[in-house]
């Protein structure tokens, strides 16, 4: 079974069935159950048109939930518009279907939650990591947010921060977790730029391809994860990263900066550098100051905190992290490189083992395990 085909085609199925009339909680509904007999019954007879048979089986899912219902009439005449049999039109409705989830009705971030669960292709659980909340609010966070735009066309069309929002978060879970969905929000965000002319849209792409760029040296051959200080810098593509700095310079010459550009600014600084050594780590906080002043987020002063010990040193990092949050994610991994880089290894692999345990994916558990082992080897030589 090809996941990877039928992520690629759920938008324009949701796009075709909203389009014909269906509500958007209703057309989403209908596209999971065509999902779910595709997984069943494509391994042993795949079809000559994935899109059209998907379309069909969608419509004829929302035909039976409708018979269910007490809008007889309504029914009647949905039946006649069923799709005719033959190939279907390829119609790419993501980015459009991007900005009914953005719609004015919701709250930004029920118009995030529920894109990344209807369009992104995204667990509830995955969503829920990525705003730091438990999987039982965030679920309860879609549900009210697929009531809210049920009834909803593509006449109103949503907010552009919103979207950006949502592209970010996508790309961030295709780029580090379960899910491959970088180069699909990239595409996406290429979309974007070329239809708005936005500071921040280019901030955003450029940010994409500053990290996708290191995507080939972020992974051993064995999978462990490799981290950045460590990475065969030969093997980042050149290509997207000069692109990237190219596009953030435009958009900064414009002089309305946004925290993506703030963002992008950071990754150019690391892909400028021709080592680990030589990174302009003081010009990093700088930009990560910004950052903070314009976002108020504590993710960021968490990662200034690493930048503030490269910087000035692992102390200064320490007194910078002792003012973050401890419960955030990879709070306790910071402090133990910071630990380690401070001349305390004994505590640095207690730390190492605790954030183990609290990784988010397998790759980053392992690569954690790894480093409190490493430590703990050495103490005993």
């Amino acid at each position: 079974m090809d996941e990877t085909l039928l992520r690629s085609l759920t938008p324009s199925v949701l796009g075709i069935l909203v389009r014909r009339g269906i509500d958007f909680a209703a057309a989403e509904d209908a596209v999971q159950d065509a999902l779910v007999e595709a997984v069943r019954v494509w391994p042993a007879d795949p079809p000559r048109d994935p899109l059209g048979w998907l379309i069909t089986v969608a419509w004829r899912r929302f035909l039976d939930a409708a018979r269910a219902d007490a809008a007889r009439r309504r029914r009647e005449d949905l039946v006649d518009e069923e799709p005719s049999p033959g190939p279907a039109p390829t119609v790419d409705d993501t980015l459009q279907l991007y900005f009914l989830c953005a719609h004015p009705s919701l709250t930004p971030s029920s118009a995030v939650a529920l894109t990344l669960r209807a369009v992104g292709g995204l667990t509830t659980r995955q969503i829920a990591h990525a705003y730091l909340v438990p999987e039982a609010t965030m679920a309860q966070r879609i549900s009210r947010a697929k009531r809210t735009v049920s009834g909803l066309r593509f006449d109103r069309p949503g907010d552009v921060a919103t979207v950006l929002r949502v592209l970010y978060l996508v790309f961030n879970e295709g780029y580090s977790g379960d899910v491959d969905l970088a180069a699909e929000a990239i595409r996406l965000t290429r979309q974007l730029a070329a239809a708005i002319d936005h500071p921040e849209v280019a901030g955003l792409l450029a940010l994409m391809l500053l990290h996708h760029a290191r995507r080939a040296a972020r992974t051993a051959p064995d999978g462990s994860l490799v981290p950045l200080a460590e990475q065969d810098r030969s093997r980042w593509d050149t290509r997207s990263i000069a692109e990237g700095v190219e596009i953030l310079q435009a958009a900064l010459a414009r002089d309305h900066l946004g925290e993506f550009q703030a963002q992008a600014a950071i990754a150019a600084l690391h892909a400028d550098a021709p080592t680990a050594a030589e990174t302009d780590w003081v010009q990093i906080v700088e930009w990560y100051d910004e950052l903070a002043r314009l976002t108020g987020n504590p993710v960021v002063r968490l990662n200034r905190a690493v930048a503030v010990g490269e910087a000035d040193g692992p102390r200064a990092g320490l007194t910078a992290l002792a003012a973050v949050d401890d419960a955030l994610p990879r709070y306790t991994a910071v402090a133990a490189y910071l630990h380690e880089r401070d001349g305390d290894p004994a505590r640095a692999a207690r730390l190492y083992a605790d954030a183990a345990q609290q990784a988010p994916n397998l790759a980053e558990r392992d690569h954690l395990t790894r480093q409190a082992a490493r430590l703990n080897a050495l103490r005993r030589r």
